[in-house]
């Protein structure tokens, strides 16, 4: 394999530089800042603040409600991985098989990417509206008095609905880019050898797509839990004390709400454990199961 050399030994390092500083600015230093802030109590306007040590863990911990936020970020995180992963695996294995017009259903399947959170947030409201949602036609037939930001559960539906939707997408891309990279011999050899086009999927086609599934596993879970805010804020509207949110909801508006900001700190210092600890478990135990060929 061909090495590449450089004129200088340093000259690498300053290639890295400009990426290394922006991983320093924007995650390193805020990380630090967030964990030095979780063990004082702070003045929202900036005048002061007082060493606490760990009541903020403490007053977290035992709050009944961040329990209860904790039990559905986690359900909401589960469903709408798993929701966006299988339905976009089976959107792309259908694509894959089509022979004519295959790239106006691509594009159609792919075009929500290009939506920005919050606009899918509206865009979803504006589909579960109480007075003009086309979906609040469908629900009457079927007798649910369907009421987004006034019930639980139905704000909690739209938003898992609202986000899978805008997930789809990605999903869909690399799943599609895996089949169409699939050697055709071994197709024809599975053909052969299997006429069950399920046990054919099962045994040949997902053990090749492993790999592609573990990153998007990886990446789902972090959409579910980070990337889903400008949805969650829009569905919402603000009034979280009647509707469900997430963890990453709650710290800002704890934060920027409420001004508890050794709180908020303190709730940041947590999540950033939990999404170490279930990393560490997803490359120590998940990716055993996939083989890179």
């Amino acid at each position: 394999m061909k090495r590449v050399q450089f004129s200088s030994a340093s000259l690498p390092y300053l290639y890295l530089l400009p990426q290394l500083a922006i991983i320093v600015v924007f995650f390193y230093w805020p990380s630090v800042q967030a964990i030095q802030s979780s063990f004082y109590l702070e003045d929202p306007f900036g005048f002061g603040s007082t060493f606490v040590g760990l009541d903020n863990y403490t007053d977290v911990l035992e709050s009944s409600s961040y329990g209860e936020i904790a039990r559905f970020t986690v359900v909401f995180t589960l469903l709408v991985t798993f929701l966006s992963l299988s339905l976009a695996l089976l959107f792309a294995v259908k694509a894959d098989a089509v022979l004519k017009g295959s790239s106006t259903y691509k594009t159609l399947l792919m075009w929500v990417y290009a939506i920005a959170p919050p606009v899918a947030g509206l865009m979803g409201v504006m589909f579960f509206d109480m007075h003009i949602g086309p979906f609040l036609e469908v629900a009457r037939l079927v007798g649910w008095d369907f009421r987004i930001g006034l019930n639980y559960f139905d704000t909690a539906f739209a938003m898992v609905v609202i986000s899978v939707w805008k997930q789809i997408p990605y999903n869909f891309i690399f799943f599609l880019s895996g089949l169409q990279a699939i050697p055709k011999s071994l197709r024809e050899a599975g053909a052969i050898d299997c006429r069950s086009g399920f046990r054919r999927f099962w045994t040949i086609t997902l053990p090749l797509l492993a790999p592609t599934a573990f990153f998007l596993l990886i990446i789902n879970m972090t959409y579910a839990l980070f990337d889903t805010f400008g949805i969650i804020d829009v569905v919402v509207k603000d009034k979280a004390a009647n509707n469900p949110i997430t963890l990453v909801y709650k710290v800002y508006m704890d934060g920027f709400r409420g001004g508890d900001l050794g709180g908020s700190s303190a709730q940041s210092v947590i999540l950033m454990f939990v999404v170490f600890v279930l990393t560490i478990f997803q490359f120590r135990f998940i990716e055993r199961r996939v083989h890179y060929n």
